[in-house]
Formats: C-alpha cells, sequence, structure tokens
C-alpha cells in the first residue's frame, strides 16, 4: 500500500488545531472513508518496523491521539525532518506513557516475552530495544461513530465499515511482520484478530490471547495475574479462575514459541 502521507501535507502544514475541539471539526480534508453512523480521518501512523518481532495492537486511536499526533508531525516539519522520521515520531507519540508501561512491561515478563526476545526485560521495549516492538491499532486510522471515538462496540467483524478498515490498512502491516507475536489490548481487538486470521491475514497461534489491559482502571487483575494478590482477596468482578486458565494458556505458548525458535 502506498504511503498516504505526502498527500497530507499541506493539510497537515496549514491545521490550525486550536479550532478543532472535537471529532466533528476535524477537517473533511482528513476524511477518509464515511458510511452512515461511521467516519475515518487520516492520522500519520504508517511507520512500520519491519524488524518488529512484537505487535502491540491496540483498537484505534482517539480523538486526543489524533490532535497529538498531528500537532508532533507539526513539529518535525517545522524541524526539517524527513518523512520516515516524522511518521516515526508521529506514530510514538503517547505510546505507552504513565503508569500504564510498568503493568505492561510487567505482563509481558511474566509470561516471558522477554525471554523469546533474548533480552533481560521487555522494559528496554521503549528505549535500546525498541526496534523490536511495533504499537499499533487494528484500526490504524481514527475512527468515530456518531462524531465519537470507536470503542468496541459493534463487534469490528461484525459491521463491513470496520471490517473494511482493517484490512485495508492493519492488513498491510500483518503482512510485513508475518513472524512477529501479536499482543491484543482488549477483547474487541482479540476477536479483530482472530477475524483477521480466519482471512489469512495472520496466523493464530502467533496472537497472545488473554492478557489483563494494563490500565491502571483494571488494577485488581494485573495484580492477580502477577501473583501480587491472592484469589481469597479479589473482590467478586474479578473471576480468578478464568484468569488463571488464561495465564496458562499464554506460559504454553510461549514455551511452544521458544521451543520452534
Amino acid at each position: 500500500m502506498d504511503i498516504l502521507f505526502e498527500r497530507y501535507l499541506e493539510a497537515i502544514r496549514t491545521l490550525d488545531l486550536a479550532r478543532v475541539g472535537s471529532p466533528s471539526e476535524i477537517p473533511e480534508s482528513f476524511l477518509l472513508a464515511r458510511e452512515g453512523r461511521y467516519s475515518s480521518y487520516y492520522i500519520p501512523f504508517e511507520s512500520v518496523n519491519s524488524a518488529a518481532r512484537v505487535v502491540v495492537v491496540g483498537i484505534s486511536p482517539g480523538f486526543v491521539q489524533w490532535k497529538n499526533a498531528m500537532r508532533e508531525t507539526q513539529r518535525q516539519m517545522t524541524a526539517g525532518a524527513t518523512v520516515e522520521a516524522s511518521l516515526r515520531a508521529a506514530r510514538l507519540t503517547g505510546a505507552f506513557s504513565g503508569a500504564i508501561r510498568p503493568n505492561f512491561v510487567a505482563l509481558l515478563d511474566a509470561i516471558g516475552v522477554q525471554r523469546w526476545l533474548g533480552i533481560a526485560s521487555c522494559a528496554t521495549l521503549f528505549d535500546v530495544d525498541a526496534p523490536l516492538v511495533q504499537v499499533s491499532a487494528i484500526l490504524r486510522h481514527p475512527v468515530f461513530v456518531d462524531g465519537k471515538n470507536y470503542s468496541g462496540t459493534p463487534a469490528m467483524p461484525r459491521q463491513a465499515f470496520l471490517r473494511e478498515e482493517m484490512l485495508r490498512y492493519f492488513a498491510h502491516e500483518a503482512a510485513m511482520l508475518p513472524d512477529a507475536v501479536y499482543i491484543p489490548m482488549g477483547a474487541s481487538v482479540s476477536e479483530g484478530l482472530d477475524w483477521l486470521a480466519r482471512q489469512g491475514v495472520l496466523r493464530g497461534d502467533r496472537i497472545l490471547h488473554g492478557l489483563p489491559h494494563p490500565s491502571g482502571a483494571n488494577a485488581e487483575r494485573v495484580a492477580y495475574f502477577l501473583g501480587k494478590k491472592e484469589k481469597e482477596a479479589l473482590s467478586g468482578k474479578t473471576n480468578g479462575e478464568m484468569i488463571d486458565l488464561a495465564r496458562e494458556k499464554l506460559l504454553e505458548q510461549m514455551r511452544v514459541l521458544m521451543a520452534s525458535g
């Protein structure tokens, strides 16, 4: 697939972000597709790290991420950065920043991703070992439903517009990274990746299902997965047995991956 960035260079250069306060105020010059309640808008997230062995898959960039990426791209353009550098900087803007990062690193280390990669800890994926990871979204470009961030409902495989978005953009990345492992961030992304696997876009045995989302709002599930909280102390909203099953399946999957090289 061709890089779209140069087509949007002038629109990005002249964009007045102060005048864009909601998805409905994104200029039409960034519109990629619209169908009924659904619309998608260009974001400069076209950088693909072809050496990546781990692909972290979120659901879709939201409106705030769109603004942050555009702001960073404008900054790169003003500084005279190359297209490649601008795209890389835009995609990395805010990737797993704040409290979510240590949780994410701990979860990956707990199932042995660092051993499979041959590094001491997945913490270095955000530093010296950044070439080993691709931070992505199954819907590469922001999708809005009735002018609001798409949040996973309806399920992506059940909606033609969303299926097309996955196949048009994410499938392109997956084709470049056939030997990577894919880590879905949330149940809706897991469902979407499974659908793509059935379409032959990626291998189902390379999808690491079952990691708790590392957000602070999911602290209890993360703590139990990591062995930092006893099952007897869990609240009624956390199913310890399901987490146990998911952990065992992930550990076995990593054992198989390490055995196969």
